[in-house]
C-alpha cells in the first residue's frame, strides 16, 4: 500500500471515529498532495509525498516560532498537534550518531576536503537521510565538519 493510500485510509478511520483534529490535519496533507499533483501534472510516489509532508512540518515549526513570540499558546498547541500527526507518516528519525556516521561516510566517499565540496556531501547524505532527518540541521553539521 502506498503512503498516499495509507493517508486516505487513515482519513476514513478518523471520520468514523470522529477524531476532528486528526481528520483536519490528514485532509490538509491530502490537499497539499493533490495540489502538487495538479500543479505538476504527475502522480506523486512515496518519496515525493514524504517531501510534501516534510515541507508541511517545516511550515508548522516556523509558525510555532512566530506564535511563541506573539504569545499565542493556543495556536502553538494546535500547530504542535499537527506536527505530531504529520510525523506519523515519516520514517523514524535518525539519531545524532547515525547522522554523524552518514556525514563521515559521505565525506570519505566524495573525497570532500573543503567548503567548496559541501554540495556533493549534502547530496550524498540527503539520498540516505531523506525524510529521516532535518536537512537544515544536517547541512549545518556538514558545514561544521568541513570547516574544521
Amino acid at each position: 500500500m502506498s503512503l498516499k493510500d495509507k493517508i486516505t485510509e487513515d482519513m476514513k478511520t478518523a471520520m468514523r471515529t470522529a477524531q476532528k483534529e486528526r481528520l483536519g490535519t490528514i485532509r490538509l496533507i491530502l490537499s497539499a498532495i493533490k495540489q502538487r499533483e495538479v500543479d505538476e501534472r504527475i502522480t506523486l510516489d512515496d518519496g515525493q509525498v514524504m517531501t510534501v509532508i516534510e515541507k508541511m512540518i517545516k511550515q508548522r515549526r516556523e509558525a510555532i516560532a512566530q506564535f511563541e513570540s506573539g504569545g499565542r499558546a493556543d495556536l502553538v498547541a494546535k500547530e504542535s498537534a499537527e506536527i505530531t500527526v504529520l510525523q506519523t507518516y515519516l520514517p523514524a528519525q535518525l539519531s545524532d550518531g547515525e547522522i554523524d556516521a552518514l556525514i563521515t561516510e559521505a565525506i570519505a566517499s566524495t573525497g570532500a576536503a573543503s567548503m567548496k565540496d559541501m554540495g556533493k556531501v549534502v547530496s550524498a547524505v540527503k539520498a540516505k537521510a531523506q525524510g529521516r532527518a532535518d536537512m537544515g540541521a544536517v547541512s549545518a553539521r556538514i558545514k561544521q565538519k568541513l570547516s574544521s
